[in-house]
């Protein structure tokens, strides 16, 4: 960690040079001879990234930041607190400390946090972090976190951990035994150092794979945020073997779309049906969980098909995810559409429909844009069908 950063001098240079072409700043050189121009994009970078995404960050001077893979990773705030308000104790490890977003809000419900760090630069820039931030209840440590655990016989109340999803030659990976560490061939072991494991996964890991692969599963948290899933969160008890509870999270401008069930319910008893007055279409942290009966049940509506995951009802109910008013319904036909829609603007999607958005774009010369809602998909006769909507 190059602490020349810190020089107000620089700090003004960053500051002043956000918005400018780091390509074409790197170019010109440092004006610093202490601090390579190099490192000095590795700040203007993050610190642009870390306006929307970290903004307690964003908003203290003095704070360094890693290079840009370590930052890409990191949780966001949003995504960090709500992980915090999952669990609390007297102590907390994290063994992939990382930048240390989700220790920070961890450390607002443990009495002491633990930060192992593997990467020592990484770790002293953290350090350095916590400082700044006056978290005064975490400790750093720059070490290999399983080692350490395996040199000391302490108990703690949670452990948690976001494995690393590359492998040696830097390639991202998905499967849990592919990650470091491997905490499906580690998941005993880290049971004796606790009762309690939260692990942060890559939103593209199967479900059921992760269940396979992990034993005493509890929850599996799917947090979504402005509609695209974000990470996956498995809380693990030591010696539980019932059911698994499947909760979603999507984080909205102005509001938070919570649903929940249970793993492996009955999913295939459908209410099927005919586009009624709505149209409902389930956020994408409900399409990851695959509880698709259950929301049918749960919202009191019926899907158009076992495979488009599009839901309807005669009057307006309250619905984790888009809800449109019903305009018209129309039969698949290109000739026929062609000409109803020339020159108008709308929004497409897609579900079940074998053609994609951009082919029926250029197929129907449907501009994008407006306050039209077109979702061409297949019913439950299997006919193909357009279904006109507004938003509401």
């Amino acid at each position: 960690m190059n602490k020349a950063i810190l020089h107000p001098e620089v700090q003004k240079f960053i500051l002043k040079n956000q918005k400018v072409d780091l390509p074409q700043l790197i170019l010109k050189g440092s004006p610093f001879p202490e601090i390579t121009i190099q490192e000095i994009a590795i700040q203007i970078a993050a610190f642009k990234k870390a306006q929307k995404k970290l903004p307690t960050w964003y908003s203290k001077s003095s704070i360094i930041y890693p290079e840009a893979l370590n930052l890409e990773q990191t949780s966001s705030e949003t995504t960090a607190k709500y992980k915090a308000s999952l669990i609390y104790g007297d102590n907390l490890i994290d063994l992939t400390g990382g930048f240390g977003i989700d220790d920070y809000y961890f450390a607002d419900n443990f009495k002491v946090v633990t930060h192992c760090e593997i990467n020592t630069e990484l770790s002293e820039i953290v350090t350095h972090n916590f400082n700044v931030l006056a978290k005064k209840n975490i400790q750093t440590i720059n070490c290999d976190s399983i080692k350490f655990l395996n040199e000391h016989e302490k108990q703690y109340t949670w452990i948690y951990l976001d494995p690393a999803r590359r492998d040696d030659h830097g390639g991202k990976v998905f499967r849990l035994d592919q990650c470091t560490p491997n905490i499906v061939e580690q998941l005993d072991f880290v049971l004796s150092r606790t009762n309690n494991i939260l692990i942060k996964t890559s939103p593209l890991l199967d479900i059921k794979a992760g269940i396979l692969e992990l034993d005493n599963v509890k929850e599996v948290h799917i947090v979504s945020v402005n509609n695209e899933v974000k990470e996956l969160l498995w809380v693990i008890e030591k010696n539980y073997n019932d059911s698994i509870k499947i909760k979603t999270v999507n984080f909205l401008k102005e509001s938070i779309q919570k649903f929940e069930g249970w793993f492996n319910a009955d999913e295939e008893s459908y209410n099927l049906c005919l586009p009624l007055n709505y149209l409902f279409e389930p956020n994408p942290a409900i399409m990851k969980s695959g509880l698709f009966g259950t929301l049918s049940k749960e919202t009191e509506t019926s899907t158009l098909h076992q495979n488009s995951h599009l839901y309807t009802s005669q009057s307006l109910v309250e619905f984790p995810g888009r809800r449109f008013e019903v305009i018209e319904i129309l039969e698949y036909n290109k000739k026929y559409l062609k000409k109803y829609f020339k020159s108008k603007k709308a929004n497409i999607t897609t579900r079940n429909f074998p053609k994609s958005v951009e082919a029926l774009r250029e197929e129907l010369k449907i501009k994008d844009g407006g306050v039209l809602y077109l979702f061409f998909t297949t019913d439950m006769n299997n006919r193909k069908i357009v279904i006109s909507c507004k938003k509401i």
